[in-house]
């Protein structure tokens, strides 16, 4: 009796995990003929694969949707993080920010690869959106004008603000959705100096990723350590399809990037910092997406002064080469350039050194340092 249910058992589970197999190879996601969007890579394409990404496979597309790309217009900004310029009203540095949708070039020609021209929802037509950078004690003002098609709202991430001013409009707790073709007006003062951030707080897993960030700088009312260069880094990361520009919002396991941009752009496309010997500099990172970078600077050690905004004590920092930047968190760090030649900076999760899978690429910076 034992002998016959353990065989009815057994028959029973292997037609089940036959019939399992018959259904996930009809299951959405499952490339079973060419073009059909899913999860699963495409088999491998014969010929050589130096110049090609995935050594000949091509990625497939996300299940989740693209950005709409119609009719968006290429930018026509070049950087991301301009300085944002204020007209001071009644002592008030008023400030404009509107929210569209660009095209943005994050990476030119590139061995095999096109231009990539990643469709983007921006402010000011800018990737990362402008440099707000005041000094504390300030009192400013931020007008939003909503030129997207969605509603959105801007949070001031790690800034001190009123309750009604905090910007999260999804859920609506502190304000009400900014419609398309409305304005809202932020006001607060800037209590504190450092490094903080502004970001969409409205379908943040899919307009955050799309672009819609950008930093606040807050200096402190009496002047600390002076620095040579003082540099902001925004990191970020995007899904691109090299061949159309159609473009998702990069997210874990539903669309993984495969391009990495620093302040809006992929190496080689990444700026040249100029530094000369001896001087001090001080870089502030910032994690704008949602996938955390290891920063590893080559050349010098460097100390870790300031953690989401807040100064480190002297006699408690860290000396690293290394330090990790996890979503929405900011680190600035300081050295002094003491060797001359070029030295770079990147991110050692080294897929993130990859331009669609083509090194070198993505999030590398680098440092020049002359005599």
């Amino acid at each position: 009796m034992r002998i016959t249910l353990r065989l009815g058992i057994f028959v029973a589970t292997v037609l089940m995990l036959g019939a399992a197999a018959g259904t996930f190879a009809q299951a959405p996601g499952h490339r079973s003929t060419p073009g059909t969007p899913g999860m699963q890579m495409e088999e491998k394409k014969e010929g050589p694969a130096s110049e090609e990404s995935h050594g000949g496979m091509e990625m497939p597309d996300p299940m989740e949707r693209p950005i709409p790309d119609d009719g968006v217009p290429r930018a026509t900004e070049t950087k991301g993080g301009q300085p944002l310029p204020f007209k001071l009203v009644n002592r008030v540095k008023v400030f404009e920010l509107t929210a569209k949708p660009v095209k943005w070039l994050i990476l030119p020609k590139f061995k095999s690869l096109p231009e990539i021209w990643a469709t983007t929802w921006s402010y000011n037509g800018q990737i990362p959106g402008p440099m707000i950078r005041v000094t504390q004690g300030d009192r400013i003002r931020v007008i939003l004008k909503n030129e997207l098609p969605d509603p959105t709202s801007i949070h001031w991430h790690g800034v001190r603000v009123p309750n009604n001013m905090d910007g999260v409009a999804e859920p609506a707790i502190t304000q009400q959705p900014v419609k398309p073709g409305e304005t809202f007006t932020y006001e607060f003062t800037a209590k504190d100096a450092g490094t903080f951030f502004y970001h969409s707080h409205v379908e943040t897993d899919r307009q955050i990723p799309a672009g819609l960030s950008g930093s606040f700088i807050v200096e402190p009312r009496r002047p600390g350590t002076r620095v040579g260069l003082d540099y902001t880094v925004m990191l970020q990361e995007w899904r691109v399809k090299p061949e159309t520009g159609k473009t998702w919002p990069a997210m874990p396991a539903m669309s993984e990037p495969n391009f990495f941009t620093l302040n809006g752009k992929a190496f080689p496309a990444t700026e040249t910092l100029e530094v000369k010997k001896g001087q001090r500099v001080r870089i502030r990172f910032i994690g704008a997406g949602q996938f955390a970078h290891p920063m590893h600077l080559h050349g010098f050690p460097f100390k870790i002064v300031a953690t989401d905004g807040f100064p480190v004590p002297e006699a408690a920092r860290l000396t690293k080469d290394t330090v990790n930047v996890a979503p929405g968190e900011r680190y600035d760090i300081e050295f002094v350039a003491e060797e001359e030649g070029t030295w770079i900076m990147h991110c050692h999760v080294l897929h993130h050194v990859t331009n669609d899978d083509l090194e070198p690429g993505g999030l590398i910076l680098a440092i020049k340092v002359s005599g």
